[in-house]
């Protein structure tokens, strides 16, 4: 997966760079729009099949995501998405130090997938980032080995047969469906507990509820690294 990041701020666009390609994603930097826009005019047009013929573009890459901040050197981000977003069809999360309500609004209403206001952390941009990747490459229907989960319906079945787990099991296997190939920590799981019921949570309780998961599911789908937490691999 390759994401442009439009950030003028050269300690942001380190950090986040960095921090992104320890999770496998490649990650193009343009601190502002002219560089950005030549880093998209070598990619792949949406919808112009004669110009994906050329030699130029058959050595790009496409971007999958762009990470977009609103405030730059030579204008405004949301200008620039309305510029690009016709022609590329690139899903986009706009980035700003702003927090105003209006901003929020105006990103969303013109289309961008996500907003998100500095400071953030790199846990909760790379959970924005991962959804959004997944809904646009229209993986609203993971299949892992016999084992089917429906991110819309919010349901998981096998061969064809819905599987009944209960509301917070259901809700951390789709903490794992919507983070493929990467792990979830022990720590984090009990967060997310923690988060949803309000209640206590002690490490062995999610070794209980994993125990009950994996009973329900009858499939090996899920990965423990020792020590440390829980994975599912795209086959």
């Amino acid at each position: 997966m390759q994401i442009l990041l439009v950030e003028d701020n050269k300690s942001i666009s380190k950090a986040l760079k960095y921090n992104l390609e320890q999770h496998n994603y490649r990650v193009l930097i343009a601190e502002n729009m002219k560089e950005a826009k030549q880093l998209l005019e070598t990619q792949p047009l949406l919808g112009v099949p004669e110009l994906q013929k050329t030699k130029k573009l058959q050595k790009a890459q496409r971007i999958d995501l762009i990470i977009l901040d609103i405030t730059l050197p030579d204008g405004n981000g949301f200008d620039f998405y309305n510029e690009i977003k016709e022609k590329y069809g690139i899903s986009t999360i706009f980035l700003t130090a702003k927090d105003e309500e209006n901003d929020v609004v105006r990103g969303l209403e013109l289309g961008a997938e996500d907003y998100v206001t500095k400071p953030f952390s790199t846990r909760e941009l790379l959970a924005r980032i991962n959804k959004i990747l997944l809904r646009s490459k229209k993986k609203n229907r993971v299949t892992i080995q016999d084992i089917t989960c429906d991110l819309d319906k919010m349901c998981i079945s096998k061969q064809g047969e819905e599987i009944n787990f209960s509301s917070l099991e259901l809700k951390i296997l789709m903490l794992l469906f919507t983070n493929l190939n990467k792990v979830i920590t022990r720590e984090y799981i009990i967060e997310k507990i923690w988060d949803w019921t309000g209640n206590d949570v002690y490490d062995n309780t999610v070794t209980v509820y994993m125990k009950r998961i994996r009973q329900k599911l009858g499939s090996p789908i899920i990965t423990t690294v020792k020590g440390v937490g829980y994975r599912i691999d795209e086959e």
